[in-house]
C-alpha cells in the first residue's frame, strides 16, 4: 500500500510542480523552492533558491521520508541566507510537519513549510541588519546634531560657568581701572609740564625774569608805604 500511495502522491506533485521537480530515482526527487524575499534598496539579485531532497522509505507515508536541503549548483551566496550553514535549523522546523502527518502524503506541506521557514530566517535577519543601520543612523544623526545644540546646561554646568564669569568681569574691571588712572595721571603730566631745576632755569634763561618780577613787586610795597606816611 505504501509505494501505491507514493506513486500517487508523486503524480499530483508533478501537476503543482511541472518546471520544479526532478527526479533522481523512483522513489527518489528533488523539488526547487524559490522564495520570496523583500530585497533592500538598490539590491537586484535574483530570489534565493533552495533544494529539498526526498527520498521514500518503504513504508513511506507511516515512515517519515528521508530529507536533506542543499542550494542549487554554482547558485550566488545570499546576502542573509548560507543554506550549508541554516540546514539544521531549517531541517528542524520541518520535525513539527512530519509528526503532524504521519500515514499521509506530506511532500507538498513539507515544501510551503520549508518556504515558509527559510523566508521568514531571512525576514529576521534583514529586519536586524536595517536595526544596526537605523541606530548607526540615529548615532550619527544625534552626534551631528550635538555640534549645533552644544553641551546640555545642567545646574553644576551654569554654576561653574557664572563663577568663571564673575571672575573674567571683576579682572577685566580691574583693568579698565588701571587704564584709566595710567590714562589721567599722563594727562596731568602733559598738561602742568615737567618742574624744573634752579639750574635749568638759569640755563633757560628764566632765573633773571624771576628776580626783575621780584624787584617790581617791591617798588610796589615801596609806594604803597610813601602813602601811609604823607597821610
Amino acid at each position: 500500500m505504501g509505494r501505491d500511495e507514493q506513486k500517487e502522491e508523486r503524480e499530483v506533485l508533478d501537476s503543482i510542480f511541472p518546471d520544479e521537480i526532478t527526479d533522481i530515482s523512483e522513489a527518489e526527487y528533488r523539488v526547487s523552492v524559490a522564495l520570496d524575499v523583500t530585497h533592500d534598496d538598490g539590491d537586484e539579485s535574483e530570489p534565493p533558491t533552495v533544494i529539498l531532497q526526498v527520498q521514500y522509505p518503504e513504508g513511506y507515508p507511516d515512515e517519515a521520508p528521508r530529507l536533506d536541503i542543499h542550494a542549487p549548483p554554482n547558485a550566488a551566496k545570499h546576502e542573509y541566507l548560507d543554506v550549508q550553514e541554516d540546514k539544521a535549523r531549517l531541517l528542524d522546523a520541518l520535525q513539527p510537519t512530519i509528526e503532524e502527518n504521519l500515514g499521509m502524503a506530506m511532500v507538498f506541506t513539507l515544501v510551503s513549510t520549508l518556504k515558509d521557514s527559510a523566508e521568514l530566517l531571512i525576514a529576521e535577519r534583514q529586519a536586524a541588519a536595517q536595526a544596526i543601520r537605523d541606530f548607526e543612523s540615529a548615532k550619527a544623526e544625534e552626534e551631528e546634531n550635538r555640534k549645533f545644540h552644544g553641551t546640555a546646561v545642567t545646574r553644576e554646568s551654569f554654576l561653574g560657568w557664572r563663577e568663571r564669569f564673575r571672575k573674567e568681569m571683576g579682572e577685566e574691571e580691574r583693568r579698565r581701572a588701571e587704564q584709566q588712572e595710567a590714562d589721567e595721571k599722563k594727562k596731568r603730566g602733559i598738561k602742568e609740564g615737567p618742574k624744573m631745576t634752579g639750574r635749568e632755569l638759569w640755563e633757560n634763561g628764566l632765573a633773571g625774569k624771576v628776580d626783575e618780577d621780584d624787584e617790581g613787586g617791591d617798588d610796589v610795597l615801596d609806594g604803597v608805604e610813601k602813602l601811609k606816611v604823607e597821610a
